[in-house]
């Protein structure tokens, strides 16, 4: 359930809404915008008298929501939500490239990463400290050591470091390192005790789309941890499995303006786990913009071919150069930046 508060109510009328909320066993989630505040009220709407929150001073109209999803859907928050990472704002006019290796390797390989990323004009780094690999005997990550060398080199270029979380032991570790946004991967997509746990922390939260995830799950997902109190949430397409074996993924384009309509949350997209080939990169990169991504999430190793994880996939700085050149171009025909 929805209650949008006419634009001159008091906190003392949306104190009103909120206890009367609670007295129906709701749970509520205030959003203020520029020009009136939006009450929203996940839960058994049942239980809901809405003529009784209809009659308090202050409310415009109350709307039941049909969708299971109820924080995450545009109804909820008609504008488009602007997540501020540390000065770098996701999911406005401005595209944000998110670009690194796949797994944090070595101090000088992080370093020569951090410094190709921050020429190229990307402003967030990217690198996994914990990996999850499909076979027990693939490398597996340097854990919190990856953690401590992505701060220490993205620090010099001002750079919010990206990283996938695994497990909620994880957690503390990352909070200690003042993890700037936390990946949840494909294959956590649908663990949601996992979500609680980051639903309770306010820091901005990247969510994976599962290989075989349809969109209403993947909204469910984000819900999940919405619903704990963490809004800055960012849906991330990373291509679906299919029959096809030609490439790694089937990049689903079609998601993108799917969840523009459904959702108010940014939408971004991974080109490199999609195609899983380096050389489609910049296609898919360019389709995403196009189709209305608000970002990408790329992966780029200063030698790829030297890469301890992933590296078919992998671009090199120079071709990550080039793509942020050619990005551009499709921004600017579309009314967007880079």
């Amino acid at each position: 359930m929805i209650i949008i508060m006419t634009p001159k109510a008091t906190d003392e009328q949306i104190n009103a809404v909120t206890d009367k909320l609670k007295q129906f066993g709701l749970d509520n989630h205030v959003s203020r915008g520029v020009e009136r505040t939006v009450i929203g009220a996940p839960g058994d709407e049942n239980k809901v008298d809405k003529e009784a929150l209809q009659a308090i001073a202050g409310v415009e109209r109350v709307i039941r929501v049909t969708q299971p999803y109820k924080i995450v859907a545009r109804t909820y928050h008609d504008s488009d939500t602007v997540i501020d990472i540390n000065g770098v704002k996701l999911g406005g006019n401005q595209i944000q490239v998110i670009a690194g290796p796949c797994s944090v390797e070595t101090l000088p390989q992080m370093e020569a990463s951090a410094a190709a990323v921050a020429a190229a004009g990307c402003r967030m780094l990217r690198g996994g400290a914990f990996k999850p690999r499909t076979s027990p005997y693939s490398f597996q990550g340097v854990g919190v050591e990856g953690l401590e060398m992505m701060k220490q080199v993205a620090k010099p270029h001002n750079m919010p470091i990206v990283t996938e979380l695994m497990d909620v032991r994880q957690l503390d570790a990352f909070m200690e390192n003042k993890v700037d946004v936390i990946q949840i991967g494909t294959r956590n997509m649908q663990n949601f005790d996992l979500l609680k746990e980051v639903g309770r922390t306010h820091i901005p939260v990247i969510l994976k789309r599962g290989m075989s995830a349809t969109i209403k799950e993947w909204l469910m997902s984000a819900e999940y941890i919405a619903a704990g109190g963490n809004h800055n949430i960012i849906f991330c397409e990373r291509g679906v499995r299919t029959f096809e074996t030609y490439y790694r993924n089937v990049l689903d384009v079609t998601a993108i303006p799917v969840l523009k309509r459904e959702t108010h949350l940014p939408v971004i997209v991974d080109p490199s786990h999609a195609g899983g080939k380096a050389w489609m990169v910049p296609a898919l990169s360019r389709a995403a913009v196009a189709a209305g991504a608000d970002g990408l999430l790329v992966e780029m190793h200063p030698t790829p071919c030297e890469a301890w994880c992933d590296a078919d996939q992998a671009i090199s700085p120079e071709e990550l150069n080039k793509l942020m050149g050619e990005l551009k171009i499709t921004a600017e025909a579309i009314g967007r930046t880079i």
